[in-house]
């Protein structure tokens, strides 16, 4: 949970509705999602919320369950401020189910107007009840309060615990000292009384605040998720930040030795703004669980607003939603992790076109017809025949971020090898789209693939504090079978994108004035002067789940 200053265009509130453009919930402002877990054979997603209004203020612990992670049900909250140690707040944490079957919260609570935080729990009232909807916040909070070395007003959501050899328990804490973001560690023998570790798991400096930390292992063999205890080997951790800065998700991989109590990341990952993301676009304080069910790590992000202003919310009378829950695992390379909507969304899917073989010239566009373009799963495949058409990277890019190289090499300015992929919620004349695509270029002995989704043109809106972005990532494949991949999940106002499989991920938050509904088209282009060719595409229109 980030606290209630915002710099720039990161003024964000949010609402959770998970599909569609009518929120499913009657009521205004989401943020992030907290303790995910699966109990009983049913899924619980807990998330701060505002019930009486779309801007900041009141906020609660939301609670909606699930059987499947598509048909919702909304409850009562189930965590609210009102008592001395969260009367100011009661914020972001995880869940972990204890050896005896048993969930516990633990969540950050704010205990005076200057923002003073402490760490607290809560059980639930009846395990008999499959939905847990009562849950008690002990008079023995907190069970963690800031020491002198701690900066207090930077001291927040506690991740889902694991257990270490020697028996102890373990949480990671975010936090900040001058400028160095940390994961301060704490142990506890009965899950009570806890205390801090002499040193830090990790910590990197000029990164700032850390906010909702995650730290997991994942197999080096196979996509298989691990429960956040797992001690067997072949495995790597990793561990993944919300830098408050930037408001972008950060992560690293590497090993956790046990012995120390010491994250170390692997030599190719770094920690801050130039690192790894889970996502390079409107994705924040995501949050993790381990889903037994299916043997699988599932990951949770905040999808926040573009239009910031809060006269925006007001109008509206909510603001926001959660991204599509993703199946998380490690790359076959170990260098990067890899994100895949949950197969349980393939439920959703209706009418179907496929298209296979299609070849697009320089300059060429296709529609894709038969579906319902503002609320589309797409997946297709690009080919092409050679790679030396491919742009030489400028050497002066290489201190720039993806995205600034996106701005510069849009999807209208033509290329060799790209730009080529999907305009999505497009006006039939193109007068708004918003284009996901790839371009490759040559960068001395290798290629860098570049992918964009582009918000610039996705509305005809002219509001000056709109965030309209030219998100992108690059795309760690090695183009031997000459062919990328791209699936795009679109949804009225958020287009979530999947490159090569899921290796690089972007959403976008887009307000299209044309292209709505009914008037909202689809494209698949090629601006670059190499041919390419649509190996397979299959398109389906989505429907709305059921939500009470």
């Amino acid at each position: 949970m980030h606290s209630t200053v915002f710099t720039n265009h990161f003024f964000f509130k949010i609402l959770l509705f998970l599909y569609g453009l009518t929120p499913w919930m009657p009521f205004k402002y989401t943020i992030d999602p907290n303790a995910p877990m699966y109990y009983n054979g049913v899924y619980h997603l807990f998330y701060q919320y505002n019930p009486k209004g779309s801007v900041w203020g009141n906020i609660v612990w939301a609670h909606s369950v699930s059987k499947d992670l598509i048909n919702w049900i909304h409850l009562e909250p189930a965590i609210y401020p009102s008592k001395t140690f969260d009367k100011y707040g009661a914020w972001s944490g995880s869940a972990t189910i204890l050896p005896n079957r048993k969930p516990v919260i633990l969540y950050t609570g704010v205990v005076d107007s200057h923002d003073t935080q402490v760490q607290n729990y809560a059980i639930p009232a009846n395990l008999s009840d499959p939905y847990l909807r009562k849950w008690i916040k002990p008079n023995n909070n907190p069970l963690i309060v800031p020491d002198n070395s701690i900066n207090k007003t930077k001291f927040r959501d506690p991740t889902t615990a694991w257990m270490g050899e020697d028996g102890l328990w373990r949480i990671v804490i975010g936090s900040l000292r001058k400028h160095r973001g940390l994961a301060l560690l704490y142990r506890s023998r009965d899950f009570m009384k806890w205390v801090k570790a002499q040193h830090p798991l990790h910590s990197s400096p000029h990164t700032g605040n850390w906010e909702c930390p995650d730290f997991f292992p994942v197999s080096l063999k196979n996509t298989n998720g691990l429960d956040a205890s797992y001690r067997g080997k072949n495995v790597k951790y990793v561990l993944k930040n919300s830098l408050d800065v930037t408001r972008f998700e950060y992560y690293t991989i590497g090993m956790y030795d046990t012995k120390k109590d010491r994250y170390i990341p692997n030599n190719n990952s770094i920690d801050g703004w130039k690192g790894l993301r889970l996502d390079y676009g409107n994705f924040y304080a995501s949050k993790s669980f381990y889903d037994p069910s299916k043997n699988r790590r599932i990951v949770w992000g905040w999808t926040n607003e573009s239009d910031v202003l809060p006269d925006d919310e007001i109008k509206k009378g909510w603001a926001g939603i959660q991204a599509i829950p993703r199946k998380i695992w490690l790359d076959p390379s170990g260098k990067q992790l890899v994100q895949w909507p949950i197969e349980e969304l393939e439920i959703l899917r209706k009418q179907k076109v496929q298209l296979n073989n299609k070849k697009l010239s320089k300059g060429e566009k296709f529609e894709v017809r038969g579906i319902s373009s503002s609320q589309a799963d797409i997946e297709v495949s690009f080919a092409f025949s050679n790679l030396n058409k491919a742009e030489q990277f400028d050497p002066k890019w290489a201190d720039l971020y993806a995205q600034d190289v996106c701005a510069i090499k849009d999807s209208t300015i033509q290329g060799g090898l790209g730009p080529f992929g999907l305009a999505t919620l497009a006006s039939k004349n193109l007068e708004e789209y918003t284009p996901v695509f790839f371009r490759v270029f040559k960068a001395q002995k290798y290629y860098k693939i570049l992918m964009c989704s582009d918000a610039r043109r996705s509305t005809m809106r002219h509001n000056e504090a709109m965030y309209k972005p030219s998100f992108a990532g690059y795309v760690d494949v090695d183009l031997v079978d000459k062919k990328l991949s791209l699936r795009c999940l679109i949804d009225n106002s958020v287009v979530e994108s999947f490159g090569a499989g899921g290796k690089t991920c972007i959403t976008s938050r887009v307000y299209p004035t044309l292209a709505i509904h009914d008037n909202a088209h689809l494209f698949v282009f090629n601006n670059g002067t190499e041919t390419i060719t649509i190996e397979t595409l299959n398109a389906w229109s989505m429907d709305t789940p059921k939500m009470q």
